[in-house]
């Protein structure tokens, strides 16, 4: 299934959503219309029990995503009020990536150029990020007079350390694919041409597992963070409750045991 609209291309296929943000000629900047068209992707990820897991690129080889549009932005003082209010129904009818604090399916970012901004909050809120040889990160919001406030100035501090944030957040400096990838930011730098062929490994590596067991463990990971080791151990996870009261969790060791593949069923 594949599916074109004004400001991206959604394709589903083997349980996987490939979701490419598609205005290249804004470096995929995130228009109110290209943010509700995110949101409207990812529910339909969340909502779908056959979709296991979403990716999520930028149309080009420019730019995943350059952050806001800010010209955008700026038009909207002078639009008309039809303009406006379509905006504002975009804005009303947004689930923003960022805020999406419990999604239960993997992500994975495929950054294919600059992912700058909200474009590199987006990467941020993704469980893995697979980065081109060319692609740069950054938060400059404050050469702008702005913040990184969809999480950035929260989830920088965190995957990469405290110290080091600040040093990309107070100044709005840029960093490379490569010294990203030296932070932990990043899961793995390749040359572009192979950026799809290595999403995809990581991808089939994940289709491999169980769906369920995938999630529970994204899940106690995840919240387990928020606390102290022995809390993290004994807590309930209604995931992982979830995964053991599962057919799969049959099927994987009824599968070692007859020298099989086990066959997922998401149930």
């Amino acid at each position: 299934m594949i599916e074109t609209t004004p400001t991206t291309t959604y394709r589903v296929d083997s349980h996987v959503a490939w979701i490419t943000l598609n205005r290249p000629e804004a470096m995929n900047a995130l228009n109110p219309e290209l943010r509700w068209q995110l949101s409207q992707h990812l529910d339909d990820i969340e909502t779908h029990d056959d979709i296991w897991i979403g990716v999520i690129t930028g149309a080009g080889d420019r730019a995943f995503c350059a952050g806001a549009d800010l010209k955008a932005r700026a038009r909207l003082k002078t639009a008309s009020a039809s303009e406006r209010e379509a905006a504002r129904h975009f804005q009303r009818e947004t689930r923003h990536i960022a805020e999406r604090w419990h999604f239960s399916k993997p992500l994975i970012a495929m950054v294919n150029g600059y992912a700058l901004g909200g474009g590199l909050e987006i990467a941020l809120a993704c469980d893995l990020i697979i980065a081109a040889e060319h692609a740069t990160f950054g938060l400059p919001e404050p050469r702008r007079g702005l913040i990184a406030g969809s999480g950035g100035v929260h989830r920088l501090p965190r995957q990469i350390g405290l110290k080091t944030a600040m040093g990309y957040l107070l100044t709005g400096r840029h960093m490379s694919a490569q010294r990203a990838y030296e932070l932990g930011l990043v899961n793995e730098v390749v040359p572009l041409e192979a950026l799809e062929h290595t999403v995809q490994g990581y991808v089939d590596d994940i289709l491999q597992c169980a769906p369920l067991a995938v999630r529970a463990t994204k899940a106690s990971a995840m919240a387990g963070l928020d606390r102290p080791l022995p809390e993290a151990f004994y807590h309930q996870y209604p995931e992982e409750l979830a995964r053991q009261n599962s057919l799969d969790a049959e099927e994987g060791p009824r599968a070692f045991a007859e020298k099989r593949a086990p066959v997922w069923t998401g149930q």
